[in-house]
């Protein structure tokens, strides 16, 4: 781990670094890792992942607007849940039916970690387990070291770059981008505003249990209209 901090520490290019998510998974003993990146308190962005299950943990909490990958990102909370059916630890007064789906994914454990410079919050690094569990104290003080990482070179990127437009990787590779894409088209639909129409599509994909991403990608395509109350079904391909 210290190899690959030197190594993201030294990165030169306009943006983070691609991290090596598949080896700091294996050596933080975790299933799958997360990074979400929100400079200027902006909506969290998932820009990289690695896991089989990663996808499917962070669209769900994009879904229901809550959880523990949220909560790091936006507020800087750090968030350890080495056991998602404690309902005791997991907040479900916080997070009202989260823990309960995030077992149907197969998920047991989850760990938020804040990308924060003391009390800016920058985004999280989240990753889980698919057994319960905590984690050791060296894969804790791994987990801190690479957050802070990433958080200081976040920071920096920010500082040299106007916030709207900071590239968050070399490559960019934001796995939400159609949903805000979707909410932007649906916002005309609506001649709403994008929260109220983010809302709208959450609850789309809440009542049907589907995917954000793929409800998203249904109102891109014009399959999917959400602009009348009663026009509601997906409508098959022409």
């Amino acid at each position: 781990m210290a190899d690959y901090l030197r190594t993201l520490g030294s990165h030169t290019g306009p943006g983070l670094a691609p991290l090596p998510l598949a080896a700091c998974t294996d050596m933080l003993g975790l299933d799958g890792l997360a990074l979400l990146v929100a400079p200027g308190g902006n909506q969290p962005e998932l820009v990289q992942s690695y896991g089989e299950r990663t996808l499917a943990l962070e669209d769900l909490q994009q879904v229901q607007g809550h959880g523990p990958s949220l909560d790091a990102a936006r507020h800087g909370a750090l968030m350890l849940l080495p056991d998602v059916a404690d309902t005791a630890a997991f907040a479900t007064d916080r997070w009202p039916g989260l823990p309960g789906a995030i077992e149907v994914l197969g998920v047991r454990a989850v760990f938020s970690f804040p990308l924060r410079i003391g009390i800016i919050a920058l985004g999280a690094l989240t990753g889980h387990r698919t057994r319960p569990g905590p984690m050791s104290t060296d894969q804790l003080t791994d987990a801190f070291g690479l957050a802070d990482t990433v958080a200081q070179i976040t920071i920096a990127t920010a500082a040299h770059t106007e916030l709207p437009h900071i590239p968050l990787l070399d490559e960019p590779g934001l796995h939400f981008a159609e949903v805000h894409q979707a909410t932007g088209m649906l916002a005309d639909q609506l001649d709403t505003d994008c929260d109220h129409a983010l809302i709208r599509l959450r609850g789309y994909a809440f009542s049907h249990d589907r995917p954000l991403l793929d409800v998203a990608r249904d109102v891109l395509a014009r399959r999917l209209r959400l602009d009348d109350p009663g026009d509601d079904s997906p409508r098959p391909d022409a």
